[in-house]
């Protein structure tokens, strides 16, 4: 009996009975849609983080005072968190040749002031370098210069939420004079709206000024809180990493064997962290809507048992008029693969549509990814024939006397 027969006798099969063909494909199709569903989530989240990284600065490297602490030590004392100095910054700046911008981070919170409005933030000390490291662009104004920092001028620049709650008549910011710890700034530039980052910083509320107007006026310090840099490329970054731990241990007359007192994070390092993180997730999801794939498998397999029993006359009955073992395994076994099939093709459309419907109903970022549909068709087919093949093959050992025998 050819292929083109046994396919029809299969579509005749399935067709007597509609309904159970449907809730047999039911499994498949709830299955292969989580799937599609969670894996689209899970690759749109790490996209997410990509894209906020970038937009961070993917080649940004942090350098803080103290040591490494990630094994869990004890904590820094005050000392240890007053090392890094301005001619730590200077030494960076003029000697790192894998480095393109570096800045100083010293920063204070407090209350922002303008009329009868207030706004609790933070103001950042930096230098213009900064905003090329964090990606940041002045919308109106301008950027402080080397004269304001030489000075300690009280110029500042506003992110856009801080604007928002300051200026709530919406008048323009540029020029006028806001209070920080009874300190007037007047406000130079407003920046970029840029919007909450994959964490859920709002990256707007913030307050840039010259890094000696906060050393000096704000918090009276001679020492830097930390420092801000960017790798001419992102492939350089340990490159970058390797430079800068030597100028600042040498800075620090740090003998061989001693341990650093300062600690450098990239943002490469927190890339990979977070890919990480995501893709366990994902695979987690991935795993737990696999199950449902399970399922739909063993429902094939119990529905294709009780088919097997119905037909057991039908089967004597062709196998006495010379259909071979062959030929009823194949019948059966096409008849559970199209099961499969047609489910996970019905599954791979919900699984396109609930992936839609989270991201226009959750706002979650999906991201559907050719892979996941071909391996949910691959193990469709893969699960029609594992467990199909079973009950086909009971089919195929049938005596023939005695199945038409069977009542």
């Amino acid at each position: 009996m050819n292929f083109f027969n046994l396919f029809k006798i299969a579509i005749k099969a399935l067709s007597n009975n509609k309904l159970r063909g449907f809730l047999t494909m039911l499994g498949i199709i709830i299955g292969v849609a989580s799937v599609i569903t969670m894996l689209a989530i899970g690759q749109g989240s790490k996209q997410s983080i990509k894209s906020q990284i970038s937009e961070m600065g993917s080649n940004m490297i942090m350098i803080f005072p103290g040591g490494d602490q990630r094994g869990g030590g004890v904590r820094q004392s005050s000392d240890d968190m007053q090392t890094m100095k301005v001619a730590d910054y200077e030494s960076i700046r003029d000697q790192a040749k894998f480095v393109s911008y570096v800045s100083p981070q010293v920063s204070s919170s407090g209350q922002f002031i303008n009329g009868n409005n207030n706004y609790p933030s933070q103001v950042q000390g930096c230098t213009p370098d900064y905003l090329e490291i964090r990606k940041l662009k002045v919308a109106k104004g301008e950027i402080f210069g080397d004269e304001d920092i030489k000075t300690a001028a009280k110029v500042c620049i506003l992110g856009q939420t801080v604007v928002d709650n300051l200026f709530t008549n919406g008048e323009d910011p540029i020029g006028r004079v806001i209070r920080f710890s009874k300190i007037p700034f007047t406000v130079i530039g407003v920046l970029e709206e840029k919007g909450s980052n994959s964490m859920g910083q709002d990256q707007d509320d913030i307050v840039l000024v010259p890094y000696t107007t906060v050393m000096k006026r704000i918090l009276a310090i001679d020492y830097i809180q930390g420092l801000f840099c960017s790798a001419i490329d992102e492939d350089l970054s340990e490159e970058a990493e390797d430079e800068i731990t030597e100028i600042l241990r040498t800075n620090h007359k740090l003998r061989d064997g001693e341990e650093d007192n300062f600690t450098i994070r990239s943002q490469q390092e927190l890339s990979e962290m977070m890919n990480s993180t995501s893709d366990m997730m994902t695979i987690l999801l991935a795993c737990i809507a696999g199950i449902s794939l399970l399922v739909g498998g063993i429902g094939i397999m119990n529905i294709m048992y009780v088919s097997v029993t119905e037909r057991t006359r039908e089967i004597g009955l062709r196998m006495s008029i010379g259909a071979r073992g062959i030929d009823i395994m194949s019948q059966f076994l096409i008849e559970s693969i199209i099961i499969s099939v047609i489910g996970g093709v019905i599954g791979i459309i919900v699984g396109v549509l609930a992936s839609e419907m989270v991201n226009w109903i959750a706002h979650w970022p999906i991201y559907i990814q050719p892979y996941s549909v071909i391996l949910s068709f691959a193990v469709c087919t893969i699960t029609g024939v594992f467990f199909g093949w079973y009950p086909a093959k009971k089919a195929a050992n049938l005596d023939p006397i005695e199945a038409i025998r069977y009542e």
